[in-house]
């Protein structure tokens, strides 16, 4: 058995693991999660701003001493799309040298799509509906499309993200936003998408695997969960239908009503409309029935990784 640590640090939230793997199984000693939102305002200006960095810090620090508590004897740490755009990335790599010892890996869309496809699908059975899969991973700054089986096939990034849409398109456009602003959202999604199946064979896919955030709430909203229930969520089916309607119910919501939603966390209240809308757009843009919901992805393929 060998006990290891990962750590995912998205435009939104960074996020640890440490888990025991043994025997070609990974299995959870610790699952941590908080929203610092590091890409705070990087698609206007290019940088990781000040506060955001303390933010994402403080966080890290919490999650080293869990590691050392927990006596991880090897640990990876993968920036993703914000890093990915700031000019001063260097910033935010000495900081984890610092706190970790180890250098972050600021990885390409390419090397994340691998790493959301490895985490999401190495346990999926067919009860989920079985390959090939289009593997989703609906980030902060960027969503990862993967097309595979049992190993990726064709993957590609794109510049559409929860955050990312929000602050160029809905923060100033009204509470609940206004009609304009969520063409202008669409319009984004919609060229992303031309990109991605442009790029990939998508069409090969007969299952939608969707991943992080911001399908987990569209999910644990669609079951009617008084509370957030991972257990529930995981390996979860919401048939298209009801991610159009939860879309259509969370855009038309004011952020105090999201706010209200049991499920909802707190730092996911102003971006879930943007988020509920990609996932809406991929449905209806590829024509997929149902989304199969993961809590695994990009966090488990780092873990899996060090193996």
């Amino acid at each position: 058995m060998t006990r290891v640590a990962a750590i995912d640090c998205g435009t939104n939230s960074v996020r640890l693991l440490i888990a025991d793997l043994a025997d070609g199984t990974l299995t959870d000693v610790e699952r941590r999660m908080e929203i610092v939102r590091l890409g705070q305002g990087v698609d206007r200006t290019g940088r990781l701003a000040p506060e955001a960095l303390d933010r994402t810090f403080a966080a890290m620090r919490g999650y080293r001493k869990l590691i050392d508590q927990h006596g991880a004897v090897a640990t990876r740490v993968v920036a993703t799309s914000a890093t990915r755009d700031a000019a001063n990335r260097d910033e935010f790599v000495a900081g984890v040298r610092e706190i970790f010892g180890v250098e972050p890996e600021v990885v390409t869309g390419g090397e994340e799509a691998q790493l959301s496809f490895t985490g999401a699908t190495r346990e999926l059975g067919e009860g989920a509906g079985g390959g090939p899969y289009l593997v989703v991973d609906i980030g902060g700054g960027s969503t990862e499309f993967v097309v595979g089986e049992r190993s990726a096939e064709g993957a590609i990034s794109v510049d559409i993200g929860c955050v990312r849409l929000t602050e160029r398109h809905l923060k100033d456009a009204g509470d609940p936003p206004g009609a304009g602003a969520l063409e202008a959202v669409v319009a984004d999604i919609e060229a992303a998408l031309d990109r991605v199946a442009d790029t990939i064979p998508v069409g090969q896919a007969t299952t939608l695997v969707g991943l992080a955030g911001s399908v987990t709430t569209v999910a644990g909203i669609a079951l009617g969960l008084a509370e957030y229930d991972p257990e529930r969520i995981h390996h979860s089916k919401i048939a298209a239908p009801q991610v159009h309607e939860v879309t259509r119910s969370l855009l038309a919501m004011t952020h105090d009503e999201r706010a209200a939603l049991g499920v909802m966390h707190p730092g996911r209240v102003d971006v879930i409309g943007a988020g509920a809308l990609i996932l809406d757009r991929i449905v209806r843009r590829f024509g997929f029935g149902e989304v199969v919901v993961s809590e695994h992805d990009i966090l488990d393929g780092i873990a899996w990784s060090l193996a």
